[in-house]
């Protein structure tokens, strides 16, 4: 993994950081490329500190959770002023957007702090060496208290040892317990019940909400776009404008009645993304007039958009004006 250090070479306070920013709610996988390129464009926290939010919104677009750029983006400054991250847990839970869990793997990790950082891997290694059998989250202070037994002399090592444990052998759905080196120690193995663990409690259904998005293009090949509210979800990035979600579906003359010009507009398609607390249904409808006169938002040509700091829901929506149409 790229934010790892080499062998021998002192963990980077703010890679370490940047990494675990990243990983918060989004798989290794879709983290890489977005880590390097980060990196890339802002080597060092100073870097970051010292850029537009507009910059920091652009290179984040895609990684959802936009909440956490912000964040990042007041945590650099922070930092900078500093002149370097605190070496101590209270100075980094001081810190914009950081947490007990990320406070204690930056700790461990870079400053070799004997704690341990208690994240969705290390909760089922745990929950299943002590056979904690309360579901989630009422297990979490149980699980956290229990890992800090787990502490010893090389508290980076022990902390991505257990990260790595519970992604490749003590995983969610057969684990590998034959060749787990702690499986002697394992309760839940011992129990045979270490499949079932860690439990969690019912999950409630997410509710469902409904919108219009609006891809209005001038001549000169121009797209009106706006910049949601700094605060929020999705705050500070850019979109389509669009009708505000609600519980009832949008009927084509009432959204259309949001729609920010008079034009023949076309229903292009529909969109369907998942957040955390609730599942979106966007319909997307498509005009085009020769000039558009802006009152609210932007306008950036059709072929720059790739470089705007939109969501991924706003890219679908993109995406379904380019679609092949069926016959």
């Amino acid at each position: 993994m790229p934010w790892r250090a080499e062998p021998g070479a002192a963990p980077d306070p703010y890679r370490v950081w940047l990494s675990e920013i990243m990983l918060q709610q989004t798989t290794v996988a879709a983290v890489i490329p977005y880590y390097e390129k980060f990196l890339t464009r802002f080597p060092a926290v100073a870097d970051l500190a010292a850029a537009e939010s507009e910059a920091v919104m652009q290179a984040w677009a895609g990684l959802g959770y936009y909440a956490r750029a912000r964040n990042l983006h007041a945590c650099a400054k922070a930092v900078a002023a500093l002149g370097g991250f605190p070496r101590d847990i209270a100075g980094l839970l001081a810190l914009p957007g950081i947490g007990p869990y990320t406070a204690a793997a930056i700790g461990a990790i870079a400053f070799g702090i004997p704690v341990i950082p208690v994240d969705g891997n290390v909760e089922r290694v745990v929950s299943r060496l002590f056979a904690i059998e309360t579901p989630l989250p009422a297990a979490k202070p149980a699980i956290s208290a229990a890992a800090q037994n787990l502490a010893g002399p090389r508290p980076s090592d022990l902390a991505q040892a257990l990260f790595d444990l519970g992604a490749t052998i003590c995983t969610p759905t057969n684990p590998g317990c034959v060749i787990c080196p702690w499986m002697d120690d394992c309760q839940a193995r011992a129990q045979g019940i270490a499949a079932t663990l860690p439990r969690k409690a019912a999950k409630k259904p997410r509710p469902t909400r409904h919108g219009a998005v609006f891809h209005l293009a001038d001549a000169a090949g121009n797209v009106l776009l706006r910049r949601r509210p700094e605060k929020g979800l999705l705050g500070g990035m850019a979109e389509l404008p669009g009708t505000p979600w609600r519980a009832e579906v949008w009927p084509r003359a009432e959204a259309l009645a949001e729609a920010p010009a008079r034009a023949t507009w076309r229903h292009a398609g529909r969109v369907h993304h998942v957040f955390t607390h609730f599942e979106l249904h966007l319909d997307v409808y498509a005009a085009e007039t020769p000039v558009i006169r802006v009152n609210d938002g932007y306008l950036r040509p059709a072929d720059a958009l790739a470089d705007e700091a939109l969501p991924s829901v706003m890219r679908k929506c993109l995406a379904v004006l380019t679609a092949p149409r069926p016959d």
